[in-house]
């Protein structure tokens, strides 16, 4: 075909949409034309023919023609005949051809486009029709820096389409004839899955025997002839070596010709990177233990005598990440082979591959304490895995202490703060920083396990040192030294905190440590990393003060002034209100003297900040809550009478309650919306403060008790009217409802008499998330309370009911995925209403809802059960249905509900399980089967032989059950084993969806 006949034959107004400026019409008729160009059975040829022959210039134009080639070769290469198959390997070789000639390379995005659709003809064609791929390609191209540039890109698309572990293959490469359905498209695609991974396995087999030593030559050539001229092309070569050297023959690359190219490139500055990489591959590759020590031992000897482990004098850090990355891959694979030999029982040659570990730790401790920290993170492994060795033996040399004692200064040195950290403003360096941290805490948590009492030395030597001298040291080594002793917490176990009982010498050790942190002022320091880390010590090692409570005044003070909850830092004052909460929570009973002390001298940071105070307050909202928690803990569990429990609970919600009733009547009166969602908010603060006061009371020290039943009484008083507010309804019914699901826990049948008036408020123009969220308050009390609250569930019942089924009844956009969510979760909350007043026992509330209603609540449940695709929900309905039967279905039961049974309960029993929708695979849909088969066996239990009869005679052979299917099933009924009835349910359901 002609050049000119090809133009004309390609839709040129079509090509013009690919240009990324081109307008949205073009570019619509770009996509049509490409979908038409990869659906055609020929038109495609015209893409092959004007690369062939180099018709377009334009690069958009020539990535549209291999993707429509691309697309024929992955879905359509079965369909090809045997002429347009040829004509595909005509065209990329055609193409290659003129790639030798060209003075330009095509950009990268082409080339790496074409080594795609190359890659993909190799692995249709390979062990087939093109067996010669890789030596076609090799003669054609020679040494051309062009030609060996698609080579390469070619043999990487190639690893990634068959070796590549990290690329998930999908199982529509594998070719299928055509008109066949996509593997992966029916509801089980393992199969192709596992045609393609047999492909592979003989792709690979095929080129291990036919082609690897050529392609391993080549490599040795490209590698040889342009590590000076072409840098970029040695670098591609060497990744390709890296990445195939994982499963060709080793001894092809572990040569002395190939090892001694690859140091020799690691002189050189452009390539020294990427030889390291090659190396690594190299390094990790499987193999038996003793010849892996070998290989190491060898490659070591070379880089050592090369001066590469002279790291000190190395200045090019970028090198240094690869080479650490390097010797860190050298470590571990020597670890795993003394690993592998200890565990065959290998003596002599694990102490060898010991010995060979150990020689390595000099270099190991160099890279870690490296103050780049890339290159320190990248020797965590090593590292951690040469501690784990050291864990398994059973005595330690001098030299391995030595050696613990070394990587324990080096972590302690790295784990400090450097001077461009930014407390502050915490960026992507300092989060990177934090994530390094982790491993190093990781190390220090294995040298615990190693040597626990040298890993105690240590820090104490280092915190005892720096308390010493703390006003002249910098912040960094303050905050590390008490950071050290905040991580033995955690490095040395103890249960539940105990660290003050048990062994002496560790309990004696840390307690100096927490004696000299709290008296050595060091709480003043002005950083705020010393700070934090000062509140978060005391914190952790709480039980101190129980062993030592004369220290605890000191540290209150340092939590109520500058020091903490008043630092000038947000950060730090956040942090120390939520520590304050629990170091009070954990001391209180050391704190009578204090507690009016403390009450006094927090007032301020519990006053609810006005929502038109122009000035930040000290404490967020969220913040405050924890001082509101520690000021109940405080009033509650302290000594004082009764009496002045209550003077003090009362000054403490007082506030909170008149503030209250001032910012409700500003809100009824206030017409900005933006106004109104601040004075909700600050309202809502102020009910979350009053909640979180009751968080102090106990089995033990109940409100009563207290005498604080009256203060929060008034509380309800104060909080209910705003219930009936006609703005910002949503948050100030979901604080008021919280209130009252902790009343309910607190006051207990002292809340009942707000619940009615409550409920009808809440029930008015409610939404679905309104609902959704009451309906747990409405089966609290009923769990709660049962009979004491009957009279007030069987009022309420029906208008919750009848709620639900308006806001479910309204309509909604089709694809409204928020609302379809919403509704959903609505009608789950509706069920569980449903079974826990059926749980309870308390059947009169539905019974007494006159026939109409009960039957049209009855009906919801059969619904809920058979139509609603949600396997919770329908968990839920046959709870309820089995409950019901259980309650009503018996021969003194509810008259008419037997008829209920078989006209409803029983079909539902099979309907459900029969739906498409119904999927036996998932785990939730086959713990609603359980409770269908529950359902049935409740139905045999109430009302026997008769159900029986039933089933054989009427209701089974209206389904086209066979009598001994039926009959089968019948026996299994009757059975007293549930768990056979379970299993057979799911047979027989399986059977029946075949």
């Amino acid at each position: 075909m002609a050049c000119r006949s090809v133009s004309a034959v390609m839709d040129e107004q079509a090509l013009l949409g690919l240009n990324p400026n081109a307008d949205a019409p073009y570019r619509q008729r770009a996509l049509a034309y490409f979908e038409q160009l990869k659906e055609s059975q020929d038109a495609w040829e015209v893409c092959a023919d004007a690369l062939a022959k180099g018709v377009y210039s334009d690069d958009h134009v020539k990535f549209f023609c291999f993707q429509v080639l691309e697309h024929q070769i992955k879905f359509r290469h079965a369909a090809l005949s045997a002429a347009q198959q040829q004509l595909v390997r005509e065209t990329l070789m055609k193409w290659l051809q003129t790639q030798l000639m060209n003075a330009q390379p095509e950009k990268a995005f082409i080339r790496n486009k074409a080594a795609q659709v190359f890659a993909l003809t190799f692995v249709m064609e390979y062990l087939t029709l093109w067996p010669e791929f890789f030596f076609d390609i090799l003669s054609l191209v020679g040494l051309n820096p062009h030609g060996v540039d698609v080579y390469l890109r070619t043999l990487m698309a190639v690893d990634a389409e068959v070796v590549d572990r990290d690329i998930v293959h999908t199982p529509e490469v594998s070719a299928r004839p055509a008109g066949s359905a996509a593997p992966g498209s029916g509801p089980d695609s393992d199969p192709s899955l596992l045609q393609e991974t047999r492909r592979n396995t003989l792709i690979k087999d095929s080129m291990r025997e036919q082609c690897i030593p050529s392609l391993v030559e080549s490599w040795f050539q490209i590698l040889t002839a342009y590590q000076q001229s072409q840098p970029e092309l040695t670098c591609q070569c060497l990744e390709v070596v890296g990445a195939y050297v994982s499963w060709i023959d080793l001894n092809l690359i572990a040569n002395d010709r190939f090892v001694n190219l690859l140091l020799s490139q690691m002189s050189m500055e452009d390539l020294r990177e990427e030889a390291c990489d090659c190396l690594f591959e190299i390094v990790n590759k499987g193999m038996d233990p003793v010849d892996k020590t070998k290989l190491v031992e060898s490659l070591c000897q070379v880089l050592q005598s090369a001066g590469f482990f002279n790291v000190e004098q190395e200045e090019d850090v970028d090198f240094l990440a690869k080479f650490s990355r390097l010797v860190n891959g050298m470590g571990q694979s020597l670890v795993l082979s003394w690993t592998k030999l200890v565990k065959s029982g290998s003596v002599k040659e694990a102490a060898e591959t010991l010995h060979a570990v150990e020689a390595k730790v000099p270099l190991l401790l160099q890279l870690l304490v490296h103050e780049d920290d890339d290159i320190s993170a990248n020797m965590v492994g090593f590292c951690y895995d040469y501690l784990h060795v050291l864990k398994q033996l059973p005595q330690l040399t001098q030299q391995q202490k030595a050696n613990v004692e070394a990587v324990m200064l080096a972590v302690m040195k790295k784990l400090t703060y450097d001077d461009e950290y930014n407390f502050e403003n915490e960026g992507e360096d300092e989060a990177m920083f934090v994530e390094y941290r982790k491993q190093l805490k990781m190390l220090l948590d294995r040298l615990a396990q190693v040597s626990p009492e040298l890993l105690l030395e240590a820090v104490r030597r280092v915190f005892t040192a720096t308390m010493q001298t703390w006003q002249t040291a910098p912040f960094m080594e303050a905050e590390v030294a008490i950071r050290l002793l905040y991580m033995l917490g955690e490095a040395l176990p103890a249960s539940h905190g105990a660290h003050f009982s048990g062994d002496a010498a560790k309990t004696s050790a840390l307690q100096d440590m927490m004696r000299t942190l709290v008296s050595c002022g060091v709480s003043s320091y002005q950083h705020s990393s010393v700070s934090l880390e000062f509140f978060e010590t005391v914190v952790r090692y709480d039980k101190f003060f129980i062993v030592e409570p004369q220290h605890i005044p000191s540290v209150l003070m340092a939590f109520l002034d500058h020091r903490g909850l008043r630092h000038n830092s947000p950060k730090v004052r956040s942090r120390v209100a939520y520590l304050f909460s629990r170091f009070i929570k954990t001391l209180h009973k050391h704190m009578t003297a204090f507690i009016e002390d403390i009450l006094t001298r927090i007032q301020d940071l519990l006053e609810l900040a006005p929502p038109e105070n122009g000035f930040p307050a000290l404490l967020t909202s969220d913040d405050q809550l924890f001082m509101f928690e520690a000021a109940g803990v405080l009033i509650v569990s302290g000594d004082s009478p009764v009496e002045r429990k209550q003077v003090l609970m009362r000054s403490l919600l007082a506030p909170l309650m008149d503030a209250f009733r001032l910012l409700l009547a500003k809100l009824l009166q206030e017409s900005v919306e933006e106004r109104q969602a601040a004075l909700a908010d600050c309202l809502s603060h102020a009910v979350g403060f009053a909640s979180r006061t009751s968080k102090a009371f106990s089995n033990k020290q109940t409100v009563k008790q207290c005498g604080c039943t009256e203060v929060y009484r008034d509380c309800l008083h104060s909080f209910l009217p705003a219930l009936s507010c006609p703005v910002q309804r949503g948050a100030l019914r979901s604080a008021v409802r919280s209130f009252l699901h902790r009343m309910i826990i607190c006051l207990e049948e002292e809340v009942l008499p707000f619940v009615p008036a409550a409920s009808e408020h809440m029930l008015k123009d409610c939404e679905a998330k309104d609902l959704q969220e009451f309906i747990p308050l409405i089966s609290q009390i009923t769990a709660k309370f049962k009979r004491q609250v009957s009279p007030f569930l069987q009022q309420i019942f029906m208008p919750l009911v009848l709620a639900i089924f308006e806001v479910l009844g309204r309509p909604a956009e089709e694809n409204d995925q928020t609302a379809a969510l919403e509704k959903q979760m609505l009608r789950r909350s509706y069920f569980a209403f449903i079974q826990t007043i059926a749980g309870s026992g308390m059947n009169e509330v539905m019974a007494n809802q006159g026939a109409e209603n009960m039957e049209r609540v009855l009906f919801t449940i059969i619904q809920g059960a058979v139509e609603f695709p949600d396997p919770v929900a329908q968990k839920t309905c046959f709870i309820i249905l089995s409950r019901l039967v259980e309650l009503w279905g018996g021969k003194d039961g509810m008259v008419g509900f037997p008829d209920f049974i078989y006209k409803h309960i029983v079909p539902a029993c099979f309907l459900a399980p029969l739906k498409p929708t119904f999927d036996l695979s998932d785990a939730q849909t086959v713990l609603t089967l359980s409770e269908c088969a529950l359902t049935l066996k409740m139905i045999h239990l109430k009302r026997g032989s008769e159900f029986i009869q039933f089933l054989q005679h009427e209701y089974l052979p209206s389904l086209q059950v066979a009598p001994e299917i039926s009959q089968e099933l019948c026996q299994v009924l009757q059975q007293p084993d549930v768990k056979v009835l379970k299993n057979y349910i799911k047979a027989f359901f399986q059977r029946a969806k075949l």
